[in-house]
């Protein structure tokens, strides 16, 4: 048994790595970060949705916006679409499951905005069909996947592919990225407050 506990936390942090060395998808979650960090400096929000261990990925992401990750700071507007039950069920039954994001989406998303829809096959039909509700409505696009993307690479303004096609190792990756997102956004928001309560506290010291 502790043979297999080794190999599958080396499979997964073999996964990790291979992300820590491709400049490519490190310079998209920058940029989707950064463009996230003006969207929300500008007023606009964050939505987050996702399946399964991806829809409890999304109520992670947006538990860290909006209480804190590193360092305190006001909170950040976001909203993780997976959380409703009445919403959901209602959506559910009345339009069917695929459009239980896009449907949220229309209630609360505005032009500027930001959409981060996570999905490790790529396929998940209420994630697709929120994407593609969002080009329609001027809503930046964010996916995290995994190897092939599926169909969110053509409907994501940032796409995050993990190199991988295991369940398991895609969504350990995507908590990774999911944290530094968080992080890179309170820095790129919040970069003033941070440099000057440093320097209080430097100066206190001093």
């Amino acid at each position: 048994m502790s043979n297999l506990v080794r190999e599958k936390l080396l499979e997964g942090l073999g996964v990790i790595e291979a992300v820590a060395h491709d400049g490519a998808l490190l310079a998209t979650l920058n940029a989707a970060a950064e463009a996230t960090a003006d969207a929300l400096k500008s007023g606009r929000k964050l939505m987050v949705a996702g399946n399964g261990g991806s829809a409890a990925d999304a109520q992670h992401l947006v538990a860290e916006f909006v209480n804190r990750l590193v360092h305190d700071r006001p909170a950040m507007r976001a909203v993780a679409l997976t959380t409703d039950s009445s919403i959901l069920t209602a959506v559910g039954n009345d339009y069917g499951f695929d459009r239980l994001f896009a449907r949220q989406i229309e209630a609360l998303g505005q032009p500027g905005d930001v959409f981060l829809g996570i999905s490790t096959s790529g396929k998940s039909p209420n994630v697709i069909g929120a994407l593609e509700f969002c080009r329609e409505k001027g809503i930046t696009t964010i996916g995290l996947t995994g190897r092939t993307g599926g169909k969110m690479p053509s409907l994501c303004d940032y796409c995050l592919r993990m190199p991988s096609d295991v369940t398991m190792y895609i969504q350990q990756a995507h908590l990774a990225l999911e944290h530094i997102f968080c992080m890179i956004v309170e820095q790129k928001c919040f970069a003033t407050e941070q440099s000057a309560a440093a320097s209080s506290v430097a100066a206190a010291k001093g």
